[in-house]
């Protein structure tokens, strides 16, 4: 994965999908309120942008959402030859101010799943072309799926042992029995026909609950100056590069004492190999150096 950037609002991330013919090229900004297949130029009436992508002989299909351009291509180019040019020309246009979809076109829309790897081998990312939950939904088994019907038919499979759910991704852990090889196909239609029927992912009740304050936010047990500190440092600069990989982080509490940061690692990052790094080198040290000697530590409490 790398970035590219200009001057301007918006920046570009590169992202291979499990499909090799297609190309992920997300953005930063919300570009579309809506979600759209195009499969040809006739299709892209409403989308300047797409008609322009078609011009492009190997462009076979493009897929435009929320925060996301996918590319679809024919076999006549590799990826590696075309997608640094494809990437600046998206950005060029993007900052340009141009529309990128009439939001009033009827562009014909589908729902669909790209599947991406995470750092964690045991964890595989299920990507939505569409807001799929309002909020992260962590659930460790098939009793606390109770209130997510999507969650209760995964659980159903022999070898999911974890779900976690947020925003437009649903990331899937599973035993060691199993290859994802051998069911990347089948989570991925399983879950394209559940979000595609129009059902709720996870219920109404469980939305509102998840919503209720917590006793902290709520006041009656007051959060200190330092704890608001690292609450908003956690939210603007590391969540979204650990939802990147699948993943969440969230405060726990703050020991003044020995100045310790107590953190919950949910999805791809609970367990992973790689996450005991991440924390130390990463989000200690960023803790480290933007808060000087307020931390020395930073824990996971849930491994």
């Amino acid at each position: 994965m790398y970035k590219i950037s200009t001057m301007k609002e918006y920046v570009i991330t590169v992202r291979e999908t499990d499909n090799p013919a297609i190309l992920k090229f997300e953005t930063n900004h919300f570009i579309s309120r809506g979600n759209h297949e195009i499969r040809n130029i006739d299709e892209a009436g409403k989308s300047p942008l797409a008609r322009q992508l078609f011009y492009l002989p190997f462009i076979k299909t493009v897929y435009i959402s929320g925060t996301f351009i996918a590319l679809e291509r024919f076999d006549i180019v590799a990826w590696e030859d075309v997608k640094d040019e494809l990437a600046l020309q998206l950005v060029e246009y993007l900052n340009s101010g141009e529309v990128v979809v009439d939001e009033g076109s009827t562009v014909k829309s589908a729902v669909t799943i790209y599947a991406e790897v995470t750092p964690n081998p045991a964890v595989l990312k299920f990507v939505a072309n569409k807001r799929i939950v309002p909020a992260a939904f962590e659930f460790k088994n098939s009793k606390e799926a109770a209130g997510s019907e999507l969650a209760i038919k995964l659980f159903h499979l022999p070898f999911v042992k974890e779900v976690f759910m947020d925003e437009n991704y649903i990331s899937i852990m599973k035993y060691d029995t199993t290859e994802w090889e051998e069911v990347n196909a089948e989570l991925r239609e399983l879950i394209r026909e559940f979000i595609a029927s129009g059902n709720p992912v996870v219920s109404e009740a469980s939305i509102a609950h998840q919503k209720a304050p917590t006793a902290m936010a709520a006041g009656a047990i007051p959060m200190d100056d330092t704890s608001k500190e690292i609450v908003a440092i956690l939210e603007e600069y590391v969540k979204p590069a650990v939802a990147s990989d699948g993943g969440n982080i969230l405060f726990q509490s703050y020991e003044a004492e020995s100045k310790t940061v107590n953190v919950i690692l949910q999805g791809a990052c609970s367990g992973c190999p790689s996450s005991t790094y991440t924390l130390k080198n990463g989000i200690e040290n960023m803790l480290k150096e933007m808060m000087g000697d307020k931390v020395q530590e930073v824990v996971a409490i849930n491994g």
